[in-house]
């Protein structure tokens, strides 16, 4: 490889934070979120090392199932927004997927499917986010439906929450309340916790977690939060300096001259730009760790390069390494200087970005 732009993920660290989230909650199961390629990471890559203790790993799409199954993946794998079409019902019997069901519709289509196995489903409330699942009015008696099909294995009974990751926000609680009502005497698993639900909130346990984000070391929340805080970094996203040049006071560095410096300022040019999946939205000042050393970007984010300061970093020159966010520099920090979330960050990283797996 000659270019040096490339991400490190530390497969030990994924492991780490998903035996955190099943310590946190010892009594339940976990679904390992892997949807996006493992948000960034690389599902093969993840599921694979994960495989000999996830209870279950959970996925957008019947391509994205498709991809773990094509690599010899054997553990149960859920569709967290269900199947988009009947024709997808063969595929789920074949391969013994789990499907979340969340409409009449898709109620309607399994009734017409004869499967070879029972199909095991998650049947999604609706208790306050208004994005996807049935409603509380009408859930019961969509678990009727469900439950009166031959073919319907286990059925478990799920919502999302809209605000966990704001731990003072009611509408958490409000939501909990919703569904705890409304499935009072259905004998049935519940699943009510996402990544900051299981960090955050205890008394939405369930006996099935859902870690997404909060596997790849990534807190879901803007303020400090203990379990967060044990959480390990999977990612991190390096590159180096590929040219230094000296500018004088009042010059301007990049596209649109939009920093100017105020002295004799040291420039770095670094391999790393949007077409690597860098957001070019990156404020003058976001943080990059040069050498181990803490500095900032300066100037505009182009399509394969960026420029930071070097005035302090005498040490750094042409091979300087380079960290843009990893285990030294917070991907939560970087992505407030961006105007974005982490998950943007990670799930946004192009094929150029080239994954070494440690």
């Amino acid at each position: 490889m000659s270019r040096k732009a490339r991400a490190i993920v530390r497969l030990d660290a994924i492991r780490h934070n998903y035996r955190l989230a099943k310590s946190l909650h010892p009594t339940t199961n976990a679904v390992a979120v892997v949807k996006a390629d493992a948000y960034g990471h690389g599902a093969v890559a993840v599921a694979r090392m994960l495989e000999p203790e996830a209870d279950a790993f959970g996925v957008a799409s019947i391509e994205e199932a498709m991809v773990l199954r094509e690599a010899g993946v054997k553990v149960p794998v859920t569709l967290l927004e269900g199947f988009f079409d009947p024709s997808e019902l063969p595929l789920i019997d074949q391969h013994g997927l789990w499907s979340v069901v969340h409409s009449a519709h898709q109620i309607d289509a399994l009734s017409r499917f004869t499967p070879s196995a029972p199909i095991n489903v998650w049947l999604k409330m609706d208790s306050g986010m208004h994005r996807l699942g049935i409603p509380a009015t009408e859930f019961r008696s969509a678990y009727e439906r469900l439950r009166a099909l031959p073919h319907i294995g286990e059925i478990v009974l799920m919502t999302h929450f809209a605000c966990a990751d704001e731990l003072g926000s009611p509408a958490t609680h409000q939501q909990i309340q919703c569904f705890q009502q409304t499935v009072q005497g259905i004998q049935a698993p519940h699943s009510l916790s996402n990544s900051p639900a299981t960090l955050g909130w205890p008394e939405a346990k369930g006996d099935w977690l859902r870690p997404g984000v909060m596997l790849y070391g990534i807190s879901p929340f803007d303020i400090d939060q203990t379990h967060a805080a044990q959480l390990k970094p999977a990612m991190s996203l390096l590159s180096e300096v590929i040219a230094i040049r000296e500018i004088q006071r009042g010059e301007s560095v990049g596209y649109g001259a939009s920093w100017t410096a105020d002295r004799v300022t040291r420039v770095g040019t670094v391999a790393m730009g949007y077409g690597d999946g860098y957001p070019r939205q990156a404020k003058n000042g976001t943080p990059v760790m040069v050498n181990g050393e803490r500095t900032q970007i300066i100037g505009r984010v182009s399509m394969d390069m960026m420029t930071v300061d070097l005035t302090d970093i005498p040490s750094a020159g042409i091979g300087a390494s380079v960290e843009l966010w990893g285990e030294n520099l917070s991907i939560n920090e970087v992505a407030g200087y961006c105007d974005t979330i982490p998950y943007t960050l990670v799930t946004g990283l192009t094929a150029r970005i080239v994954r070494h797996y440690t």
